[in-house]
């Protein structure tokens, strides 16, 4: 059999399942690390509940990922969790999601291997949001999340260091309301409204527009020249002002 007949029988294989992304459709990846809890805290051995080494890692990770041949608009972390919104005209790989899910997956893990010096491995997954609400929803619902999983760590570390078995920590505020969460934490001295914002709402990094001092190379005279950075949002907008935050990065599908 000659190879392109070989190469054509083959290749039905790795594309017969092969969906895109429909035109018009926002697309966010979400990025998850598989078993870090025991790679953060048995195997490195970062502070908990939150440790600002990690952090950083995963910041760097966030700023290789929007930079890394998409077209990305956001991105958000919180936690051992990444999320990007991207360009809902970006047409990488013909917005193959075998393809999205794959490569920034592998892109992710790559960087934040090499910034850890040992293999921290992570997961990919498609959201397609035909609207602009539905992209507002996504990252207050992550944001929300993000709330959620900060006061139940420092509940739950908060006994660990008293001396309370793994199991019996978790198991002490399964259906405890989050008031009574935060009275648990006040009575040990930790006024949960005081701890950092990053660690309560997440962290935001998207693109901002700034003056660059530049040449023009006709004229030769001095100019300012309009240039985009990536800049890391440490103390995100609250319920609404989040949403509208969103909403001003969103593009619509005409703009």
């Amino acid at each position: 059999m000659k190879f392109n007949e070989l190469d054509e029988k083959m290749r039905v294989y790795e594309t017969a399942h092969d969906y895109c992304v429909l035109p018009q459709m926002h697309i966010i990846a979400r990025l998850d690390g598989r078993c870090f809890t025991s790679l953060t805290k048995d195997k490195h051995k970062f502070d908990a509940p939150y440790d600002l080494k990690f952090r950083d890692l995963m910041l760097e990770t966030v700023k290789h990922l929007m930079q890394c041949g998409f077209k990305v608009l956001y991105g958000y972390t919180y936690s051992d969790e990444i999320s990007l919104l991207l360009d809902v005209n970006d047409n990488t790989f013909e917005r193959k999601e075998r393809k999205l899910n794959s490569v920034l997956a592998g892109e992710a893990s790559a960087k934040f291997s090499l910034l850890l010096g040992d293999v921290g491995v992570f997961d990919c997954r498609i959201s397609q949001l035909p609207n602009r609400q539905l992209v507002i929803d996504y990252f207050r619902w992550r944001n929300a999340d993000a709330y959620r999983n900060a006061l139940n760590a420092h509940c739950y570390w908060t006994l660990r260091k008293e001396g309370v078995p793994p199991k019996e920590s978790a198991a002490a505020f399964i259906n405890m309301p989050a008031a009574k969460k935060t009275e648990f934490l006040l009575d040990r001295g930790i006024n949960f409204d005081e701890i950092p914002s990053w660690q309560k709402r997440g962290m935001g990094i998207y693109w901002e527009p700034y003056e660059k001092e530049a040449i023009n190379p006709i004229t030769g005279e001095a100019v300012k020249a309009r240039r985009k950075r990536l800049k890391v949002d440490l103390e995100l907008p609250l319920q609404e002002h989040y949403s509208d935050f969103i909403n001003n990065i969103v593009q619509d599908v005409n703009e």
